[in-house]
């Protein structure tokens, strides 16, 4: 990872919301539209690497049985487990992914916001871990800044346009705004009316 822990942990000795997740009107209508892009109701087994202090982690866990967050940080671990502790289906762990990937499989994976902090031999890593590891009825939903920022070597199209080439998916929704990309993919191309036969 190019930035590498020391630059979060400057991050969180700053402030425990380096991102301002909790009160930014953009990461909330950010996390609003994530939820909105999921094709599935509900979910089985999700996966969020990069969780952060745990906001993101708090609104999937309301649609997914079980939701393993991680995160490299020890102080984002830390504020992600306060965050979801009324929450049983959620578990935090500290993990420095791609390397350090979990084991099993998981209909659902969130990349969102970390995937740019990748080098480009680890972004390659990532991809195939995504690729072995998505259920054949699973979703891969990918969120990034799209504005460029000094710690991050590889802009949100790049990872985008390499996650789109390595994983085997099929694109379901692109949503670009000049702040924002995000893009879902899934083994299953049928529309969310065609799942429920309404089409």
């Amino acid at each position: 990872m190019i930035a590498s822990n020391g630059y979060f942990d400057a991050l969180y000795e700053a402030c425990d919301d380096p991102w301002g997740f909790r009160n930014r009107w953009y990461e909330r209508r950010k996390r609003l539209l994530t939820l909105a892009l999921l094709p599935r109701e509900r979910y089985r087994r999700a996966f969020e690497p990069g969780c952060g202090n745990g906001e993101l982690s708090a609104q999937l866990a309301e649609r997914c049985d079980s939701l393993l967050a991680a995160d490299l940080n020890e102080t984002a671990v830390h504020l992600a487990t306060e965050r979801v502790a009324a929450l049983p289906q959620v578990r935090v762990e500290r993990r420095s992914v791609p390397c350090d990937w979990p084991d099993g499989a998981f209909d659902l994976i969130v990349i969102s916001e970390l995937a740019y902090y990748l080098a480009t031999a680890e972004l390659e890593q990532l991809a195939e871990r995504i690729k072995t590891s998505l259920t054949p009825d699973g979703t891969l939903l990918a969120c990034h800044w799209r504005r460029p920022f000094d710690a991050a070597p590889q802009s949100a199209a790049s990872v985008h346009a390499l996650l789109d080439a390595r994983c085997g998916l099929t694109r379901l929704v692109r949503h670009e705004e000049p702040d924002v990309l995000l893009d879902v993919w899934s083994h299953d191309s049928r529309s969310v009316a065609e799942q429920e036969g309404l089409a």
